[in-house]
């Protein structure tokens, strides 16, 4: 019987049987490297965690010390409180550089007809910063007329680094402060031997002998002596300290002129093979 229509062409083409079995296990293996990876990676979190990163605040540049503008301000505050009747165009002349030549020198601050006044020190003892770039500084000044006088100074630094006065002084009080506390109550040193150490190594201290005072000393120790020469009296009281790591002394001193100093000295100790030294006396020198 015969069909008519048209004829359906079959193509047959041959492949390699490696690549037919490579197509047909494809998805299984990436599955199973999928899964390695994973192994792998949480093995590596387990052996070596990855450590937060903590982002420290900057501190804000207006608030950082700025040695330069406290010296400007000392130095403004020595100038401005320097007179001399006898010749007060020295005073005019000395700050002109600040408030500018003629008036405005003259308008900062006028000496009285007679006498005179001289600055024996100053000393920045208080900052704030009303606004970036800007400064107020309170300068303790100590005068030979007026006696201890505080004077607020406020210093910018302009765009190009200098630094100006930021507008005319002030007179004001001294920063408030209050009587000394009372210290805690702490645990007196009960070991004989290490009163005598403290001792010894104190007397030597205050003495400025250095070779007696090293034989107390652990041989990393850092001392820097005073320079003035004290001798040691009598050792007050000797506790230990918060920590159980130093010893707090109070002494009793003297000075070749026979004045006399009730002092407090923080001793770091420790205790090598059953004998006391001292490592620090109040202060490291190296920092």
């Amino acid at each position: 019987m015969n069909r008519t229509g048209s004829n359906t062409a079959v193509t047959i083409t041959a492949r390699p049987m490696w690549r037919i079995r490579l197509m047909r296990e494809a998805p299984r293996y990436l599955l199973q490297a999928l899964a390695v990876m994973g192994i792998v990676a949480s093995a590596r979190f387990a052996i070596a965690p990855p450590r937060p990163i903590v982002v420290r605040p900057s501190t804000p540049s207006a608030l950082l010390t700025d040695r330069a503008a406290e010296g400007f301000a000392s130095l403004f505050a020595r100038r401005y409180l320097t007179w001399s009747a006898a010749d007060p165009e020295a005073h005019a002349r000395a700050l002109a550089p600040y408030f500018g030549a003629g008036a405005e020198a003259d308008d900062g601050m006028q000496p009285p007809s007679s006498g005179e006044q001289r600055v024996q020190w100053t000393e920045v003892v208080q900052a704030r910063v009303p606004a970036p770039g800007e400064h107020v500084y309170t300068v303790a000044a100590q005068t030979d007329t007026a006696g201890l006088v505080y004077l607020t100074v406020s210093v910018a630094r302009q765009a190009n680094g200098s630094l100006a006065l930021a507008g005319y002084p002030a007179f004001v009080g001294a920063p408030s402060f209050t009587a000394a506390t009372a210290p805690a109550q702490l645990r007196e040193v009960q070991e004989p031997t290490l009163r005598t150490v403290v001792e010894r190594a104190l007397r030597n201290y205050l003495a400025g002998s250095t070779s007696e005072l090293d034989a107390d000393l652990t041989s990393e120790a850092r001392v820097s002596l005073p320079a003035m020469a004290l001798t040691l009296q009598q050792l007050h009281s000797l506790d230990w300290s918060p920590d159980g790591r130093s010893v707090l002394a109070v002494v009793q001193a003297s000075d070749e002129r026979g004045a006399q100093y009730t002092l407090a000295y923080e001793l770091d100790v420790s205790s090598q093979e059953g004998r006391w030294e001292v490592s620090a006396i109040q202060m490291d020198p190296t920092t």
